[in-house]
């Protein structure tokens, strides 16, 4: 029961970058840009003329923040309370003014990261396992995978199965510049006041006026991207950079676009549309960026299956995008987009420098959860479903659990039991199955705590803006948000946007009950003392688990 949509990572696609490099790409017919023999051609003249057509000065935000308008008035772009507890900004950092010295980012201390694999080895297929999924974790392209051991489908594998995987091909290592700040990676506190839909107006583009219909509702370009930035908790504003850098949707007019389906360069049926793109992108971020937090991230597979060592003295926002490019671009053409004259360029331009926009530390030391409860009703047993796994998909931390009400039939099934609040706080969302509550009283899902309910049945759930006390109702459970195989209710925490991984120096409690993580997903118990619940999808009683009368 896994939260959101699964990543299976099988792109055999190649795709060609835009933006900075845009302008050279626009010189260039779409069949030179994609075909296969002209790869190496293309990376070459990108590398040749990045310097000419990439060498833009840096700039500032303050008055010069495209963000702002220019007269001054907040009201166009930004989303203000003018009244109430919300109206104070101030918890938000002051940007830097123009003139001031730019920062330089230093490199961060070096990490001991994982060995690369240098010999071949064997491996038991898992439940969820892809093939796509296996190449990249081992640094192999699916082709060699299939044809070491004789696979006629990517697409299907048996639960048991062994495969041999060889060793990967290892390239030079990775550049140590670091791109932006950890805290431009998530939907972090700057977020919690830029009014995107204005930003994505003034730019004119393709996506001001692209629709798309998600889960049976009819979305503009901006409710998209919206909805995965938030769902993923990746900051939109990056996930527009990407989108820009890739195919220039952002700024360029409809008669200009070329690639309708696949925007971000993903070029699988399955992942057609603006939704299905940023999806990817939004959980390949999440997976460099939380990898690298628990040094679990060696390095980055090209499509040309070349295993590229990571810098060690990079930040976890820097690996984020180094991984997710490399799932675009073969290995030549993937240094120049992370080099200081690729994408970068095309975030600043949009945005100015991104160490202006740091948020440092993003996660406190010594920051401690607040009192949480079960969320569900004193003395009704529920059955623990689902140990540490993702937030939403497969990328994030780590960070969720689920729990579900008593029932007699499996599978999504209408339950009138109730989902409630496991502390006091506003709902500062409410809809696509999800309810967010707002521990810190600032009103934004952006800052500080934030508790992340999912699979929230429409029928009688709270609405936002409703301010909840510890076991005020909330919902019912469904499989309503995300993907779900049973009626359940998926629970995670949020500290400025990031995911707190259950076995962080931030321990997850409900009522005394401590989660913990033994390494396998879904996995992992809750110990209370000397009692300890295992999870389990089935309905024994000792399983289950409830609150007090």
């Amino acid at each position: 029961m896994e939260a959101g949509r699964r990543s299976h990572w099988y792109n055999k696609g190649l795709s060609a970058g835009s933006s900075c490099p845009k302008k050279v790409m626009r010189l260039l017919p779409i069949s030179a840009q994609t075909h296969p023999l002209r790869r190496a051609a293309l990376a070459a003249i990108l590398m040749l003329l990045a310097v000419l057509a990439c060498s833009f000065p840096r700039t500032t935000l303050g008055d010069n923040n495209p963000l702002l308008p220019p007269d001054g008035d907040s009201a166009d772009f930004f989303s203000r309370p003018t009244e109430g507890p919300y109206a104070d900004f101030s918890f938000l950092p002051v940007l830097r003014e123009p003139g001031e010295m730019v920062p330089t980012p230093t490199p961060d201390p070096e990490r001991s990261l994982p060995p690369l694999r240098d010999s071949a080895v064997t491996y038991t297929v898992r439940a969820n396992d892809t093939l796509g999924g296996l190449a990249r974790r081992y640094g192999v392209s699916v082709d060699t995978l299939m044809t070491e051991n004789g696979l006629s489908d990517p697409n299907v594998l048996s639960v048991g199965q062994v495969l041999k995987i060889p060793p990967p091909i290892l390239a030079d290592s990775a550049p140590d510049t670091k791109l932006i700040p950890d805290s431009e990676l998530v939907n972090g506190p700057y977020n919690a006041k830029v009014d995107l839909a204005a930003f994505i107006q003034k730019q004119g583009g393709w996506l001001a006026s692209y629709s798309q219909e998600v889960n049976g509702e009819m979305l503009t370009g901006t409710e998209v991207v919206i909805l995965v930035a938030r769902n993923y908790s990746v900051n939109p504003r990056l996930l527009l950079a990407v989108l820009e850098y890739q195919s220039g949707w952002l700024t360029r007019p409809q008669a200009e676009i070329t690639e309708f389906e696949y925007p971000i360069g993903i070029r699988d049926d399955w992942r057609a549309g603006l939704y299905y793109q940023l999806a990817w992108a939004a959980n390949t971020l999440n997976q460099g960026f939380y990898l690298w937090r628990v040094n679990g991230l060696g390095g980055f597979t090209s499509t040309d299956a070349r295993l590229i060592p990571a810098s060690p003295r990079i930040n976890a926002g820097t690996a984020a995008l180094h991984l997710m490019f490399a799932g675009l671009y073969p290995e030549l053409a993937w240094r120049q987009v992370v080099s200081p004259e690729g994408f970068i360029q095309t975030y600043q331009q949009l945005y100015g420098y991104p160490f202006d926009w740091s948020v440092e530390p993003l996660v406190p030391a010594g920051l401690s959860q607040p009192a949480l409860q079960l969320p569900f009703e004193p003395g009704v047993r529920w059955t623990f479903t689902g140990g540490p796994h993702g937030g939403w998909d497969g990328g994030s931390a780590w960070s969720a659990v689920d729990f579900a009400p008593p029932k007699e039939e499996f599978g999504c099934i209408t339950n009138d039991e109730w989902v409630v609040a496991m502390a006091d706080g506003m709902v500062v969302r409410s809809d696509h199955g999800a309810v967010v509550q707002d521990l810190d009283g600032d009103g934004h899902e952006e800052t500080g705590w934030t508790i992340f309910y999912l699979h929230i049945e429409s029928r009688d759930r709270v609405p936002l803006g409703t301010s909840l006390s510890a076991g005020d109702r909330i919902g019912h459970p469904s499989c309503e948000g995300g993907v779900s195989t049973g009626t359940h209710v998926h629970i995670a925490r949020r500290y400025n946007g990031e995911w707190i991984a259950v076995n962080s120096a931030i321990p997850f409690v409900m009522d005394g009950w401590l989660v913990v993580d033994d390494g396998q997903l879904y996995g992992g118990y809750l110990q209370k003392g000397e009692q300890i619940i295992e999870p389990c999808q089935c309905k024994d009683d000792e399983n289950k688990i409830q609150r007090p009368e």
